[in-house]
């Protein structure tokens, strides 16, 4: 599994609640992880999927945040350094609710070419993920342009994020005609589709995609939707008391990506992804994702509240 995305080091803040426009609020706590990108594909080393960053990382205290966690999860960094400019923040607000805000700067990681993701050379049957954010200018235009030329047989992966909805028409549209998968949550398929159930957004999201296209509409600790060969298909999923939600939906995309790239069912994949997002949430930190034993230790204990569904074509 590729992934284009920024990587960014989180400064995350626990707070009480957040502060009135022009007011203070004390942090319970202040804490600096490898995030953004690094959070999918920490989840995708750990199911056992080969995971590499194609994206950009400064020279600076925080690229070497992001370099130090990446080869401790034994993730393949193929860009080279971008030099004398680290690597930017996002500042997280995690309020005791396990909500979380985001205030994001721009960084080294905004400095990609078509060339520089060209070092990730993907090959057939490789997953290559693309987030929303990466629409926005500088890393537009080298993006599409790189992902317009890679051959049938790479599947292209749309994160859309919150970005897509703010993106001008024409910009979507040219992703879209690219994508092969769709990975979103429900508010963000809404944001497409104007369609509210995430039952029939998938269905609305696949009509703007190339037909044959995989979607996947994640309804938080419900589960998610999964529309694949012309069939949807609900698989649940395992509501837990949160800590902190900041990087669960990294993790449901990186497992499910990953499990799909070992040769996992489309269903199958969701479930035990729907499985890493609970694990997740019970955790600090976006890039805690569990690994795929834990995954396993986690559904042997829930067997009698979902059974696995059938390795299909689905």
């Amino acid at each position: 599994m590729i992934h284009t995305g920024q990587a960014l080091v989180d400064v995350v803040l626990e707070v009480p609640d957040l502060p009135l426009r022009g007011s203070n609020v004390n942090a319970a706590s202040y804490t600096r992880y490898a995030g953004g990108a690094v959070s999918t594909l920490v989840a995708a080393a750990r199911t056992g999927a080969r995971a590499v960053h194609a994206g950009a990382v400064g020279t600076g205290p925080n690229g070497d945040l992001l370099r130090a966690a990446m080869e401790q999860e034994r993730i393949e960094l193929v860009s080279p350094a971008v030099p004398h400019r680290d690597t930017g923040i996002c500042v997280v607000m995690v309020e005791p609710t396990a909500e979380r805000t985001f205030v994001t700067t721009y960084g080294a990681e905004r400095d990609i070419t078509a060339q520089s993701l060209a070092t990730s050379a993907p090959a057939g049957g490789d997953l290559v993920c693309v987030t929303g954010y990466s629409l926005y200018e500088p890393t537009r235009d080298p993006l599409l342009e790189w992902v317009e030329s890679l051959p049938a047989e790479v599947s292209v992966v749309l994160d859309p994020g919150a970005a897509l909805a703010d993106l001008p028409r024409e910009l979507g549209v040219r992703m879209l005609a690219v994508t092969d998968v769709w990975t979103s949550n429900a508010q963000e398929a809404r944001e497409l589709t104007g369609v509210g159930d995430p039952f029939t957004a998938c269905e609305a999201v696949a009509e703007h995609l190339p037909a044959g296209a995989v979607v996947v509409v994640r309804d938080g600790p419900e589960g998610c939707f999964v529309r694949v060969g012309g069939e949807t298909a609900y698989v649940r999923g395992y509501p837990q008391v949160p800590v902190d939600t900041n990087g669960a939906g990294d993790a449901h995309t990186g497992v499910l990506l990953a499990e799909r790239a070992l040769g996992t069912s489309w269903l199958e994949a969701a479930r035990r992804a729907n499985a890493a997002g609970a694990v997740k949430v019970t955790r600090r930190g976006p890039s805690t994702a569990p690994t795929r034993a834990e995954v396993d230790d986690f559904l042997a204990t829930r067997q009698d509240v979902q059974p696995a569904p059938a390795a299909r074509a689905l």
